[in-house]
């Protein structure tokens, strides 16, 4: 009866952190919310991750205040697990990048980033200056630009196993029109390039939806468990 007793408790208080040997880390994009990850956190517990599906205010600071901030929060909830993976949306690969710049993640695996401007966007260049464009997208969306205050531009190389998925669909052909094409309405196909990766694959989705869209997501596990996406 003691050790029914002791297997209950050690059920009921046993976090899926502590249970899963490898933690993935989800890091939405600018003006969005964990909720825009949602789907591809319960595919990727339903694989046997522990998710920390990491939620922040982007809007309201810039990019190196967000970076020193979200990803150790975000770490602090893997601290049990063996491997940490990250997936992360767009704007939310250029925080990444600039922790990683400055900090080590030791038990850092492979990290997945989807429609990342790690070139800035030409989006930004253009409408910057346009009334509401910063009171919508914050100090943060100020520096995802390609020009001198552009922050993704300032970085190095990764240094960390990489794949990288582009989308070539768009929802807003005016802000496309800013773009070179390919592009998925916000980010060039070839802006989501960076020196240093592993992979590279270009899908039919929308900079908006593609965290949601089964294809992506079918990729992310495939490179989280191979190291390269699946072409065939």
């Amino acid at each position: 009866m003691l050790k029914i007793t002791v297997l209950i408790i050690m059920t009921v208080f046993t976090t899926p952190q502590t249970q899963a040997k490898e933690c993935v880390i989800l890091l939405h994009g600018l003006a969005r919310s964990e909720s825009s990850m949602s789907k591809l956190a319960e595919s990727l517990s339903n694989s046997g991750y522990a998710v920390v599906n990491q939620g922040y205010d982007s809007t309201q600071h810039n990019i190196e205040s967000l970076a020193m901030s979200v990803v150790p929060q975000a770490l602090n909830q893997c601290i049990t697990c063996k491997k940490v993976h990250f997936v992360t949306h767009s704007m939310g690969g250029i925080l990444l990048r600039y922790y990683t710049q400055y900090n080590d993640i030791e038990n850092l695996g492979r990290v997945v980033m989807l429609g990342p401007p790690n070139k800035g966007s030409e989006v930004v260049d253009h409408l910057k200056n346009v009334p509401g464009f910063k009171w919508m997208n914050g100090p943060a969306g100020m520096q995802l630009g390609t020009h001198t205050e552009s922050v993704p531009n300032s970085l190095g190389p990764v240094t960390f196993d990489l794949g990288v998925i582009a989308g070539t669909r768009s929802m807003n052909l005016i802000l496309s029109n800013y773009l070179p094409n390919p592009d998925d309405g916000k980010v060039s196909v070839e802006s989501t390039k960076v020196e240093g990766m592993n992979d590279h694959i270009s899908l039919p989705v929308t900079h908006t939806f593609m965290m949601r869209n089964k294809q992506v997501i079918e990729q992310v596990t495939y490179y989280l468990v191979h190291g390269f996406f699946c072409k065939v």
